[in-house]
């Protein structure tokens, strides 16, 4: 009988080395395929005032309220080192040096001021976006198109906001906010074209 026990559990040794084995094989590829994925960074316009608040007269507070938020959606921090942001009149932005956390914005304003990890500014002395019709434009280091955002005739004919991956800003709060105040100020900002 102690014959015919060793030989049983021999078997069920050996079985349950192969079932072992089985499941090894399993979990090792279960745990290859996500590392095997490259991260793929996540980086949006996820919101422009191409108008600031009051008149466009190119002091420092009229030109730093004219903005765009660059967006991390990502849970890792992105290098945005080279990267740029341009509108159709070929003025551009470039990144030096700024790493973007994840799930980070980073607002880029027009004028002057000095650069945070929340705040950068492009030291520039005349109104970047123009507030009629214009298409803010995110790309990499690469120089491949990351995120654009248009406003005005060039993107609709009825002057809604979009984002290039089909968002409608007009449900946006800050948009909202936005479209509100000028309806309460009666529409009188400077309009002027910022070429």
């Amino acid at each position: 009988m102690s014959a015919f026990m060793s030989v049983a559990a021999r078997r069920t040794g050996a079985a349950v080395v192969a079932a072992g084995a089985l499941v090894g094989t399993f979990a090792a590829s279960a745990s290859a395929a996500p590392a095997a994925r490259p991260h793929r960074e996540s980086v949006e316009i996820s919101g422009v005032q191409y108008d600031a608040p009051g008149w466009d007269n190119r002091s420092i507070r009229s030109l730093n309220g004219e903005w765009v938020d660059v967006t991390n959606t990502s849970r890792r921090a992105v290098n945005l080192d080279g990267w740029t942001l341009s509108g159709k009149n070929g003025r551009t932005y470039t990144f030096h040096h700024y790493r973007l956390g994840g799930r980070s914005t980073v607002r880029v304003h027009t004028g002057f001021g000095r650069d945070t990890y929340r705040d950068v500014y492009q030291d520039r002395r005349n109104h970047v976006w123009d507030n009629r019709s214009d298409t803010a434009t995110l790309r990499d280091d690469r120089d491949w198109k990351v995120d654009t955002f248009s406003w005005g005739h060039d993107r609709d004919r009825n002057d809604r906001d979009y984002r290039d991956r089909g968002r409608d800003y007009r449900h946006d709060r800050d948009y909202r906010d936005y479209r509100d105040r000028d309806r309460h100020d009666g529409g009188h900002r400077g309009h002027g074209d910022h070429r």
